[in-house]
């Protein structure tokens, strides 16, 4: 199987062009792939395929086999890999995936794509559509019970589930100690993402993640948009103002505009093409 690795500041996934490969059984690809020791070594795997909808289509396995709605970081790469293999030569292209269709502006120099802006749609803010087992119409700086410590969480989905805390020495917290608790808490069916954000100032937030099916990755872009959105929520930011976010692996830099629509823009990066034999 031929592949190419690409990642967006440091989130890193293993790219398939399903215009010319066929991958059978992705969610077990998607597990060989990704183990650091024994495979290529990726958060996960990702399938370029034509689309009926829209001008490719987006999907996307987690590194347990697990598939996901969308993944911010991937749609970026997905746009410099379609505009540099020649797959297109637009600079606006749609993307269909598992959340509905995402809109790319892709931003080349010297004939390859840098930059990707990505709409990423409305956030979801209403509990039973993120989806949650709790009522009303917002979860805003709400309390829950994890480990037997009350935290405080907004919960917003960007076409997958978020939960955001915002604390400080977030440099210094053990994910792996405490992210599984949050990914399976009971109040989330479908398991959540959880960021720890700690606020820089009114346009600079400072964040870790912990995915859902991957542990703790260097950047998660829709946890970086559900991030800025849960910040004008709570009043740290903004609505309409550019956030920057900084992430393990980099920055995004995020616009939570006024009808609810959210844009995401940062870097895509090639790291190297190669053929697997499963």
């Amino acid at each position: 199987m031929k592949f190419t690795k690409m990642q967006g500041i440091g989130n890193d996934y293993v790219y398939v062009n399903c215009f010319e490969e066929t991958v059978d059984d992705p969610s077990k690809v998607s597990k060989i792939v990704s183990d650091r020791h024994f495979g290529i070594g990726s958060d996960g795997l990702v399938l370029i395929t034509p689309s009926d909808k829209a001008d490719f289509r987006m999907r996307m396995f987690n590194a347990d086999g697990s598939e996901g709605k969308m993944c911010g970081n991937a749609s970026r790469c997905i746009g410099k890999y379609v505009y540099d293999n020649h797959l297109t030569d637009k600079t606006e292209i749609t993307l269909e995936t598992l959340s509905g269709i995402k809109y790319l502006k892709l931003f080349p120099e010297n004939g390859s794509v840098k930059t990707v802006e990505v709409n990423m749609g409305e956030a979801v803010l209403v509990p039973k559509d993120i989806p949650m087992n709790a009522e009303g119409e917002t979860f805003i700086n709400k309390p829950i019970d994890v480990n037997g410590k009350e935290v405080n969480i907004t919960a917003v989905s960007m076409g997958n589930p978020h939960a955001v805390i915002f604390t400080s020495g977030i440099d210094t917290l053990r994910l792996e100690d405490i992210g599984p608790a949050y990914e399976n808490h009971p109040l989330f069916p479908e398991q959540v993402n959880t960021e720890f954000a700690e606020v820089i100032d009114s346009r600079t937030l400072k964040m870790r993640v912990w995915e859902r099916g991957s542990g703790e990755t260097w950047a998660c872009g829709t946890g970086a948009c559900a991030t800025a959105v849960a910040a004008c929520l709570n009043g740290h930011c903004k609505q309409g103002e550019e956030i920057t976010i900084h992430l393990r692996g980099g920055d995004l830099f995020i616009t939570y505009l006024e009808n609810g629509q959210v844009l995401m823009r940062g870097p895509a990066e090639k790291v190297f093409d190669g053929n697997i034999d499963l």
